[in-house]
């Protein structure tokens, strides 16, 4: 193919692509404050975690009520906009992560294509188990978080800072899990020799603690914890498939 006939693939690539996330983003935007196929809603599903934190910690909660505030008129509406465009990122992603593969696929020698599509399903595997770690962690962290001074102030949070904590708190997760595939690629391109990894276990162990303790949103100990010794665990897997 042509300069000119790649690039309008690549467009009619995107195209697709974004309207698979716009169908999504509808989609994620109706599941906000709606029970789908006897499902909880979104919007249930998210604030679970903030619900499990003790009644007497939270406005509210005393009389059986677990709802956010909202500080400005347009809040409830950008919230589940946002959850919603994310949602449809994960219900469109099999759309446009099948478009993104057929643009690089013949650009591919046959092993290669092999390769590629075993560490995306990996890639893909991981992120879930990290969001899916965060989920039950977060409500451990909000716990911890809230009840620092529960004898001088009760927690009245608003959705927007609420669900930016959790969110950016499954993202983390989500992408630090990464961290060992990454570690296997190179091993496996010959740029990170399994020597290398014994040798520097430790700084590498101290390095995951302090990388957790600040990518970690809330900063609390049992998520920088939780996190830490989960890439370090990960890591030693990776570090035992090296050699």
């Amino acid at each position: 193919m042509s300069l000119v006939e790649h690039l309008k693939e690549l467009r009619r690539r995107l195209l697709i692509a974004l309207a698979a996330m716009l169908v999504g983003t509808i989609l994620g935007y109706i599941w906000y404050d709606a029970s789908v196929l006897g499902t909880p809603s979104l919007g249930d599903i998210l604030k679970e975690p903030y619900c499990k934190i003790p009644a007497e910690d939270r406005l509210g909660g005393e009389l059986g009520d677990c709802r956010f505030i909202a500080t400005a008129p347009f809040d409830m509406f950008m919230l589940r906009l946002k959850v919603g465009f994310l949602a449809g990122l994960v219900l469109s992603a099999p759309v446009w992560f099948g478009q993104l593969w057929g643009f690089i696929t013949p650009g591919l020698k046959k092993n290669e294509k092999r390769w590629t599509r075993g560490f995306a399903s990996v890639a893909t595997l991981l992120f879930v188990i990290g969001a899916v770690l965060a989920y039950f962690v977060l409500s451990f962290g909000l716990e911890f978080l809230m009840g620092i001074a529960d004898n001088t102030q009760i927690s009245a949070l608003s959705g927007i800072a609420y669900l930016s904590f959790a969110l950016g708190l499954l993202l983390i997760f989500g992408v630090s899990f990464e961290v060992p595939l990454v570690t296997v690629m190179l091993n496996l391109a010959g740029i990170l020799p399994y020597q290398v990894l014994k040798e520097k276990r430790r700084i590498i162990i101290m390095f995951l603690f302090v990388f957790a303790a600040f990518i970690t949103p809330g900063q609390d100990p049992v998520s920088m914890v939780i996190l830490a010794a989960s890439l370090c665990l990960m890591m030693e897997i990776a570090t035992q498939f090296a050699r």
